[in-house]
């Protein structure tokens, strides 16, 4: 995890962590006190929010991820660790970052695409950061690559209340099985395993 370039996305961080917590909802996220995820563990725990660090052994040790703050838990990989973190969210926030920030929140977004969670997926928007991710979203929804009701998979704010209130309200539209079985005739079952 990185802070990044501009104090804006810290910033944002640490409002995130901190309307976490004043919200009373649990912060589950990769572990460390290192960059963007850092700010929001350190804050959040630090404003009384409950948090669990999912981190993966080989990223343990201090030297490279810093201390971590709450409930710690220790997976054997990547792949466990994404997997618990999806098991242990009602909802998940990308804020500014790098590749396993979008590796990430495409995976999420996916998932939910094909009916294996109906959790709400966030993206925010710091200062624009996610811009031109969102117009190639909307990009590929006008080239026919990623369907109209998919695309409102996607919640976006500017501000985590902003963020927090949107996600709260979701309502995940039909997966792309359902979809599918719908207009060939089907009836649509649940695609969750």
């Amino acid at each position: 995890s990185s802070a990044g370039d501009r104090p804006e996305f810290a910033d944002a961080a640490r409002s995130l962590g901190a309307e976490l917590a004043s919200r009373g909802s649990r912060l589950v996220y990769g572990g460390g006190s290192v960059g963007l995820m850092g700010a929001v563990s350190t804050t959040a725990h630090a404003n009384g929010g409950r948090v669990l660090g999912v981190i993966p052994v080989a990223l343990e040790p201090v030297e490279v991820s810093g201390g971590s703050v709450g409930e710690v838990m220790v997976v054997e990989d990547m792949h466990e660790r994404k997997a618990a973190m999806a098991a242990a969210s009602d909802a998940f926030i990308a804020m500014p970052g790098g590749f396993g920030t979008l590796e990430e929140l495409l995976e999420m977004i996916t998932w939910q695409q094909l009916g294996y969670h109906a959790k709400p997926v966030g993206v925010l928007n710091v200062a624009g950061y996610f811009d031109l991710f969102l117009k190639f979203l909307d990009e590929s929804t006008a080239r026919g690559f990623i369907r109209r009701e998919a695309r409102a998979i996607v919640v976006v704010g500017d501000t985590p209340a902003e963020l927090l209130d949107k996600l709260e309200t979701y309502a995940p539209p039909r997966s792309l099985i359902e979809s599918l079985a719908k207009e060939n005739g089907g009836g649509g079952g649940d695609a969750k395993k």
